[in-house]
């Protein structure tokens, strides 16, 4: 047999599983299959769950089997025709082989099957719904084997009915078979009967399907040696209704060939059935089954006898022992009568049966007795010994590290985008403590010490003994289940008080929650390897003694994974991927294979339908596919690429990615749509090809699913993805689907591309199907498959025509898959990190059921946008107006219900626009599911804005009564300070020259004396300026990952100086299918003509100085910073964009907007906090106080000191002059280094070409990266440069070049204010001795003579006591001198905290001109008037590539000078049009061209020719463009020095002078 077969060599060298987890060529469906691919092609398709299988037509191969002569050609005729019929005479074909027997192929394969693959082999057998062998003859020793281990995979589930109270209760059973205790029939033949025993036992399992193979089925001969004494088992499950056969799980024994000659199987099957069935030919005395038949009427055992050639009916004999005619009887009479017979039996007391029980058989061998097994076996009763624990318990006690542990750290690493990493590894340090469990230490023992064969049993028992530890906890928990969401919706279907339906939701919530605990699988055990490993490596920890090593734990999973194993790569529970295990999971694989290229073909689909099953089918894969094992998370798996076929492929693995099932019920409540959305992406951007799986036709779950997919992928503009997929409706059972569903798919596709379209209008792409983003091709990538079952479960066998559609479906997944590379291992793994992270990322689109739900809600936070805006805007009105009244003294306290009055009418507006839209808007069934939420938000944002305003303001009030009571007491304060100094300095004679002793005891009187006057007083905070930006942005509609990404990359700073604004663009697909794009590369069409980046350039300079002029017209500095001038801005922007977008013809991109915002902000934040802090310094008590200390202080030293109060007032005296000579001496300065450089450094002393001489020679004399963004700077901001330029020569003028002569103008600046300072002081004494008068009026004349050079106020109260003027004023000198001198050596520095400093009166002075660039090369008009008549002009232009002047539709650059193309025959594209115009008529071509006038001049300025050259390489970065084809430099530029480059200036403007001169 295992000749013809060609399985001699499989006999020793047995076929194990990964024989068939590889890809090979398609398997034959309905064609003949020559013998020797037989039993490969048995395999195949019984692996794909094909019951026909067994039924495969054999082509005879005429190489092998001998044929005699054909019969004579001649035609019979008369009696030579019918002895013909008889075969009397015709020569027959003696040497014929017969064909093989199917069950012969059966068992031939079983006994060439290592265990593993016999019991995958015998799995697949029962899901055909086929009986499979319980006792097994060897084919050489005869000896009998009980192939037990077999059975160990196989799981039955039925159901139970039983009459309780008048009604039925059903109850659910799922359990493993081998775990069953179940009734068995056991049916043998005594003697040769014409009648089929088989086929009689098919007729009470299932008479539409052959259960056990019988004489009449197909293929089916006389030689089925292989089958003789081999005992068949399968099982009936009833399904819970009134027309089962049987009421509970029962099983049929079979046993095969004449009972009378295989006594030991006979006797082991009569020992261990419940109920005995006996066909016989006759029963006649002497024959030889009465010997037999009379030792079964003996025995207790209950008995039925059926006689073949007897005609009687049904009767029972004695008790338990009945007896049927067959002769002349229907077949199903047959049947029914011994249904009734063995179902009143099986009624009453009955022995049971159970698979286990075979072991202890002394007469047969079981499989399980095998050394490997036994080892494997031994480890895992060691493993999983629970001692009874509830399985639900297990987890919580074992497995540790992933329980609450691993989700908080879960919870926590996905918060916030900077995590606390302190926290995080607060939580590794708990998972290591916890990572000691008995359990694990043993399981990872025995994987590490186990061999390959003894590894894989150890696996394989440890998951049956823990689904037996679950198989009772789960079925009881799951009727609890059962029994409590019948109550609930009872509940609500009776609309019961929420309070009891509450109670009990809870309570189903709590079962919940308790089946996901029992729900426990090896994967739990590899997921807390992996949490083990991930702890263990963050915190760098050494295994300890006692303790697996930890950091073998990825080399391990990679051999199972390799070997065959699916290995879990999202944990569903927890709904995260453990990057630093699944990363050095595939280091190790890649390790033991190399960087393989694989091909990921993922799956996607609603909970139960049939995705794991339609790949294990497709792959002969593992992939748990049970009610009570479903997958959770997302598991990969590799399957190989056969020799066969792997010249067809360019890489080596298929890795297949299996998901649960989305929008679960069980999980509800532990997931979200959230997750369901995350998963489904994560899934689809791993997949080069992703099937998305459907139930029935309808792809209505999915598409919700696939457009949030779509818009995320368009978001995660850092990850590189290509995914593609493939619509699989299953359970279609109509042949005709694909083409009765054209309209159907026609919709479908116009549903994905309208949703893919709002997606891209939303993220700023130019995505315009889905297609574009995910590759789907409607007419091809739609597939529809024929259900699973071929009848009703749980007895239906799958249906031919499912395995067929996974045929077909994998055969065209593979023709697509030729055409790709796949990706490498570490493409793969690196593809995981990103797209997880990127993921970790989103916040925001995965809350959301479909695009259209984020489009309606983006719409509503814009509304509401503008709704907080008029509640804002409001509240700053009525703030100021009462800012006025608090300052006017017309207001001195402000109550609660005045603010709310004030705002009433206002919010009541809004409440109202809130109601109508919510009830009026064509969106209102989907915004319901916000109403109240945002209700509630805007109603919270009122009360804040109410409090925030009351906040404030009484802040100033209590500020303005602090103050007012700190001058009230000022001369009470004095005198106080004086008495207290008089009396200090007598308690302190022998310690006044003790300075720490006097600043000790002055801060105790100081410290109390600020307690009393700030009492009830708060300090004015400062700005919270980035929270402030966030919080507006997000008002505005501006979501908090677009913000994080613009603030992390920082780009918005140099918004203005972007070289190439492609990136900020959209270009649509129908622009670029416009004549003009027809033929450009990619890179050619995300280059936006360089016209387009200056409008777009130009926009940004004027928002920013509109903004910027709103900002300065707010009263920060009297009335302090608010958030809602950056509002007020932000919607500015936001309106200006809009705008600017309407009149364009390219879609400006979401981050446009945001970066702008930003950059205006970034702007304003410097003139917002100066002036906040003038806000502050004049207004908190606080800080006045402070800035009045050391005053005070003086007066107390000086008094403490014993002097008298001339001496005092000529300190405070001295001590003002010092403060506003440093001011004046300043000023002063300031205006005289300006003039000195205006009149003497040549930069500033000629006329504005001058200074554009300078300015270009010091961008030259730059020559690194630094120069050329100044360069940069220049072309495109000339005026912020010369500024710039200014500043630095100022600068060096000051500090470096000239810095004695400034110091010299300072030192005559302090002369001339020490001349008026003393003058002043001689002549108010003077005058007073002349004229007479006190204290008071010296003070008074004293300030007069200054007021024209110095600020100076000074008040005398408490010092009136002053009589001796002339002692006053030689105090004061004094002191003078002192100051004078330190004002000599007065650092130049101090000019920048004073009104007037240096370069910015040359600023105002030399920039006060014409800024308008040439709209060609961005030269600058020299003309020195702001606002001149006539034309502007440049004496010389530069080549157009300067300013990123690029040929049309190309990236080449302009090298060309606009003085030239003005005398040339060539064109151009004005900003905004598709008309060229000529260059001799640019003044045609809009405003920015009329004004000009540009020269004709065939000269080359070598200034500009060696920057291009010099600077190549950064402009062509800078504009992402190139100097190639028509814009290559010219050779001869190359020689330019940059020597040559400063003499041109030279030459350039000498004769520009020249000519100037000789014009006059």
């Amino acid at each position: 047999m295992n000749l013809r077969l060609h399985l001699q060599d499989k006999y020793k060298k047995k076929f194990s599983p990964a024989d068939f987890l590889q890809i090979g060529p398609p398997v034959k469906q309905d064609q003949e299959t020559c013998e020797k691919d037989l039993a490969h092609t048995f395999l195949q398709r019984l692996m794909m769950l094909d019951y026909r299988a067994r039924y495969i037509p054999v082509r005879q191969d005429s190489s092998k089997v001998s044929y005699s002569k054909p019969a004579p050609e001649i035609p019979h005729t008369g009696q030579r025709a019918l002895e013909a019929l008889y075969g009397n005479t015709v020569n027959s074909n003696q040497s014929r082989q017969s064909p093989v027997h199917p069950m012969n192929v059966q068992m031939a394969v079983f006994h060439c099957s290592d265990s593993f693959f016999k019991q995958n082999m015998i799995t697949k057998l029962s899901q055909c719904q086929y009986a499979v062998p319980l006792l097994v003859p060897d084919p050489v020793t005869m000896d009998l084997e009980c192939p037990l281990w077999t059975f160990r995979q196989i799981r039955k589930t039925w159901k139970i009915t039983k009459i309780k109270d008048n009604s039925n209760t059903v109850t659910l059973k799922s359990m493993p078979i081998c775990n069953a205790e179940t009734p068995m029939v056991s049916f043998f033949r005594l003697g040769s009967l014409s009648q089929s025993k088989s086929q009689l036992m098919n007729t009470l399992i299932d008479d539409r399907h052959k259960t056990f193979f019988h004489r009449n089925c197909p293929g089916s001969t006389k030689s089925r040696h292989l089958m003789d004494g081999v005992a068949e088992i399968a099982w009936y499950c009833p399904a819970g209704k009134p027309n089962d056969a049987f009421t509970d799980c029962t099983a049929f024994c079979n046993l095969h060939g004449d009972a009378l000659l295989n006594e030991k199987q006979r006797d082991i099957l009569i020992e261990k059935s419940s109920v005995n069935v006996v066909l016989v030919p006759k029963l006649e005395k002497g024959d030889k089954s009465e010997k037999v038949i009379s030792a079964l009427f003996e025995s207790a055992k209950p008995l039925i006898v059926l006689i073949a050639d007897n005609d009687s009916d049904a009767g029972q004999l004695t008790d338990g022992k009945y007896s049927m005619g067959l002769k002349d009887r229907s077949q199903s009479d047959v049947s029914n009568e011994l249904k009734g017979i063995i179902r009143n039996i099986l009624s009453g007391p009955h022995a049971s049966f159970q698979l286990e029980t075979m072991a202890e058989v002394s007469v047969i061998r079981v499989d399980e007795d095998d050394s490997f097994c036994k080892k494997g076996k031994s480890a895992a009763i060691k493993t999983v010994d629970f001692k009874k624990m509830d399985v639900s318990m297990v987890k919580d006690e074992f497995l540790q590290c992933q329980g609450k542990l691993w989700h908080e750290w879960c919870k926590k690493n996905k918060k916030t985008k900077c995590k606390s990493q302190q926290e995080l590894m607060q939580i590794r340090e708990k998972q290591c403590k916890a990572s000691r469990s008995k359990l694990m230490k043993s399981f990872t023992d025995s994987l590490l010490s186990l061999k390959s064969t003894d590894r894989e049993y150890f696996l394989k028992w440890t998951q049956i003994f823990i689904d037996a530890l679950s198989t009772d906890d789960l079925s009881s928990i799951l009727q609890s289940y059962d029994e409590k969401w019948s109550e609930v919706l009872a509940l609500k279907k009776k609309r019961v008080e929420s309070y009891q339906l509450k109670m009990k939701q809870t309570e189903l919530e709590q079962i919940s929650t308790k089946l996901q605990s029992a729900t426990f699988g090896l994967e739990h055990m590899f997921r807390e390897m992996g949490q083990i490993y991930e702890a263990h490596k963050s915190l760098k920890k050494q295994p300890t003694s006692g303790q697996t090593d930890w950091s073998k734990y990825p080399e391990l999973g990679a051999e199972l994974m390799i070997s065959g194993h699916p290995m879990e790569l999202m944990d569903g529970d927890a709904g995260h991927v453990p990057l630093t295990w699944i990363s050095s999971l595939l280091d190790e694989v890649i390790k033991k294979l190399g960087n393989k290229r694989v091909f990921v073909l993922s799956v996607l689909g609603v909970q139960s339908s049939g995705k794991s099953t339609m790949l294990n089918a497709m792959f002969g894969l593992q992939f748990a596919v049970s009610a009570g094992r479903c997958t959770k998370g997302a598991f990969m798996q590799l399957v190989r690429v056969s020799e066969e076929i792997k010249k067809d492929f360019q890489f080596d693995y298929v890795l297949v990615v299996d998901t649960e099932g989305l929008r679960a019920l069980e999980l509800e409540g532990n997931t979200t749509l959230h997750h369901d959305n995350e998963l489904a992406t994560f899934v689809v951007g791993l997949g080069n090809m992703t099937l998305i799986n459907i139930f029935g036709e309808n792809p209505a779950d999915m598409q919700d699913v696939l457009q949030i997919v779509v818009q995320a992928f368009m978001r995660m503009k850092k990850v590189r993805l290509s995914p593609s997929c493939v619509f699989v409706h299953q359970n279609v059972s109509d042949i005709a689907a694909a083409e009765m569903n054209m309209d159907g798919k026609r919709r479908l596709q116009e549903k994905l591309d309208q949703m893919a379209q709002l997606a891209a209008k939303e993220e700023g792409c130019d995505a315009e199907c889905f297609s574009d983003v995910i590759a789907f091709d409607v007419q091809k990538d739609v597939k529809y498959f024929a259900q699973l079952w071929e009848g009703s479960p749980p007895m239906a066998p799958p249906n031919p025509g499912y395995s067929e559609s996974v045929q077909e479906l994998k055969t065209f997944i593979l023709s697509k898959a030729s055409q790709s590379k796949g990706i490498t291992l570490k493409e793969f793994k690196s593809k995981i990190n990103d797209l997880w992270n990127a993921l970790l990322n989103e916040n925001f689109v995965f809350s959301f059921k479909n695009t259209l739900e984020i489009a309606v809600y983006r719409k509503l936070e814009v509304q509401y946008g503008d709704w907080t805006w008029t509640l804002r805007s409001k509240m700053l009105t009525i703030e100021n107006q009462l800012y006025n009244k608090i300052e006017n003294e017309e207001l001195i306290k402000l109550e609660l219900s005045y603010l709310h009055e004030e705002s009433h009418k206002t919010y009541e507006e809004i409440r109202n626009a809130m109601t109508t839209y919510f009830d009026d808007d064509s969106d209102k069934e989907m915004l319901a599911q916000w109403r109240g939420r945002f209700e509630s938000k805007i109603k919270d944002f009122h009360d804040e804005q109410v409090k925030g305003c009351k906040r404030k303001l009484d802040e100033v009030i209590q500020q303005k009564n602090a103050r007012k009571k700190l001058d009230d007491k000022k001369t009470e304060f004095e005198d106080k300070l004086l008495q207290k100094s008089k009396d200090l300095a007598h308690q302190l004679k022998d310690k006044v020259e003790d300075e720490e002793e006097l600043r000790k005891q002055f801060n105790s009187v100081w410290s109390g004396w600020v307690t009393e006057l700030t009492a009830g007083t708060t300090p004015i905070k400062g700005i919270n300026y980035q929270e402030d930006q966030f919080t507006i942005l997000q008002d505005i509609g501006i979501e908090g990952s677009h913000i994080h990404e613009s603030k992390d990359n920082g780009r918005y700073k140099n918004m203005s100086m972007v070289g190439n604004y492609s990136d900020y663009v959209t270009l649509t697909k129908h622009q670029e299918s416009k004549q003009m794009y027809r033929f450009l590369t990619k890179k050619q069409k995300e280059n936006l003509p360089q016209e387009e980046q200056e409008l777009i350039r130009s926009f940004i300079d004027d928002v920013e100085q509109q903004t910027l002029n709103i900002i300065k017209t707010k009263p920060a500095a009297t009335h302090g910073y608010s958030p809602a001038y950056l509002q007020e801005v932000a919607n500015k922007v936001k309106e200006q964009v809009t705008e600017f977008k309407s009149k364009s013809k390219y879609t400006l991109k979401k981050k446009f907007t945001v970066d702008l915002v930003l950059y205006v902000f970034d702007r304003a934040e410097s003139w917002l906090t100066e002036s906040h802090k003038k806000f502050k310094m004049n207004n908190d008590a606080h800080v006045y106080l402070e800035n009045k200390k050391e005053h005070y202080y003086s007066i107390f030293r000086s008094f403490c000191k014993g002097s008298s109060d001339a001496v005092v007032f000529g300190e405070l005296i001295c001590e003002k002059l010092k403060s506003s000579t440093v001011e004046a001496v300043c000023n002063k300065t300031a205006i005289g280094i300006a003039d000195e450089m205006k009149c003497n450094f040549p930069a500033f002393s000629g006329n504005r070409l001058d200074l554009e001489k300078h300015v270009l020679k010091s961008l030259a004399e730059k020559e690194n990266f630094d120069g050329f963004i100044a360069f940069i700077t220049y072309i495109h901001r000339p005026k912020t440069q010369v500024e710039t330029f200014i500043k630095e020569e100022v600068e060096k003028y000051i500090f470096t070049m000239q810095r004695d002569e400034a110091q010299n103008i300072l030192k005559k600046n302090v002369e001339v204010i020490k001349t008026c300072v003393s003058q002043a002081l001689f002549d108010a004494t003077e005058k007073i001795k002349t004229e007479g008068g006190d204290i008071d009026k010296w003070v008074k004349e004293f300030s007069r003579l200054l007021h024209s050079e110095l600020i100076f106020t000074i008040s005398s109260q408490n010092l009136r006591d002053i009589k001796n003027f002339d002692f006053l004023k030689e105090e004061i000198e004094k002191g003078l001198k002192s100051i004078m001198e330190e004002m000599s050596s007065l650092s130049l520095d101090k000019m920048k905290e004073f009104r007037n400093q240096p370069d910015q009166i040359l600023i105002k002075q030399l920039c006060e001109c014409c800024w308008v660039k040439c709209p060609f090369c961005a030269a600058v008009c020299t003309n020195t008037l702001h606002n001149h008549t006539g034309d502007h002009s440049v004496p010389f232009h530069r080549p157009q590539a300067v300013r990123g002047f690029h040929y049309r539709n190309s990236v080449e650059l302009s090298v060309d000078f606009c003085t030239t193309d003005v005398a040339s025959k060539n064109s151009f594209y004005p900003s905004g049009s598709d008309k060229s115009i000529p260059f001799k008529e640019y003044r045609t071509a809009g405003p920015e061209f009329a004004n000009w006038r540009i020269t004709p001049d065939e000269s080359e300025v070598k200034y500009w020719t060696w920057f291009v050259c010099r600077f190549q390489k950064e402009l062509e970065d800078f504009y992402e463009l190139k100097f190639q084809g028509k814009g290559e430099i010219p050779k001869e530029w190359k020689k330019h020095t940059i020597d040559d480059a400063i003499k041109s200036l030279d030459e350039m403007f000498k004769y520009v002078g020249f000519m100037a001169t000789f014009s006059m």
